[in-house]
């Protein structure tokens, strides 16, 4: 959230006017979502004007003295990490955030100064979308591990559930699709390994220090290779009714693997996860027709139960009009 903000007032100050979509657009959210930080920004003091109608926008009102956005620790670190993450991953706002993390680097204690200066050095983008999910503590943490080069133990919460512990060396904090990672070589295994940041915790440095390896990959090809090859408990392929850039534009998230053309009109789109209703969701936020080539008995028993409810949902008349060979009243 108070990423999200700074950024807001960022767009604001950089043009003289923004529409609601465009904003929206820009920090991947909805029309209101805009409009509820837009009035938090006003509690805060600052002159945002608005006017309505399909021309209308918003604006900071010149000519008046901006109040400062006042943070407390947790929340600086948040907005940096925050903006850090932004600065890679939204089309269009890559300076603005690199402007905006600049201007708060310089107001904060150097205490913060530095855990923010390690995330900037530690975190590669591999792909789109906001990231969420993980804690802006465990984020720090790790990168000033990758930074000086320091074993770092923590607990990891496998895909079944269960807890192991882990020593390892961070090399690199990767955000895409949604997610934070860490790529790091785990000595006890003898090989790289990537793991989900908001899968880890309790993050402690062990002090020890250790000599840097060469990966076998940049760290953002290695996220997307460990993505795709996930032993997913759900996979299923479908070949969709849509040209490639349709699917990209409604699953921004999307391994770009995972999309084939088959011709200007039509693809095939590959699916992987644990939860089933995370393919039934972009099924349908899709939009067109799609062909189910492979797919497991829950997938499909959930599609039809969702086609079913959706069903029922839906009027069977408009309103105001009457079945067909129904009288009007």
């Amino acid at each position: 959230m108070p990423g999200r903000m700074l950024q807001l007032l960022s767009l604001l100050q950089s043009r003289r006017e923004w529409s609601g979509t465009e904003l929206a657009q820009r920090l991947q959210v909805t029309d209101r979502t805009v409009r509820r930080d837009v009035d938090r920004l006003r509690e805060l003091g600052y002159p945002v004007d608005g006017t309505t109608g399909t021309a209308g926008g918003y604006r900071l009102a010149s000519g008046r003295n901006l109040p400062p956005l006042l943070l407390d620790d947790e929340e600086a670190v948040a907005v940096a990490v925050g903006l850090t993450a932004t600065a890679g991953t939204i089309t269009g706002i890559e300076e603005t955030a690199v402007r905006a993390l600049a201007k708060l680097r310089q107001v904060l204690p150097a205490r913060l100064r530095a855990r923010v200066d390690a995330m900037a050095a530690a975190t590669t983008a591999v792909g789109p979308g906001s990231p969420n999910g993980a804690d802006a503590d465990v984020l720090g943490v790790l990168a000033t591990a990758c930074r000086d080069h320091e074993l770092v133990a923590f607990a990891y919460s496998r895909r079944d559930g269960s807890t192991s512990r882990r020593r390892v060396e961070p090399h690199r904090l990767v955000t895409g699709y949604g997610l934070w990672y860490l790529v790091a070589f785990d000595p006890e295994r003898s090989d790289w390994r990537t793991f989900r940041a908001d899968r880890i915790t309790a993050p402690a440095p062990t002090h020890a220090r250790f000599t840097p390896r060469e990966p076998p990959a940049d760290a953002a090809a290695q996220v997307r290779r460990a993505i795709a090859e996930a032993p997913y408990r759900h996979r299923a392929r479908a070949t969709v009714a849509a040209p490639v850039e349709h699917v990209r534009a409604k699953l921004p998230r999307l391994l770009p693997a995972r999309l084939q053309p088959v011709d200007e009109l039509s693809c095939v789109v590959t699916f992987g996860t644990d939860e089933v209703g995370s393919i039934v969701t972009d099924l349908a936020a899709l939009g067109v027709p799609f062909v189910l080539d492979e797919a497991d008995d829950e997938l499909r028993d959930r599609l039809r139960t969702t086609g079913r409810w959706l069903l029922d949902a839906a009027p069977r008349t408009a309103p105001g009009t009457t079945a067909p060979g129904r009288p009007a009243p």
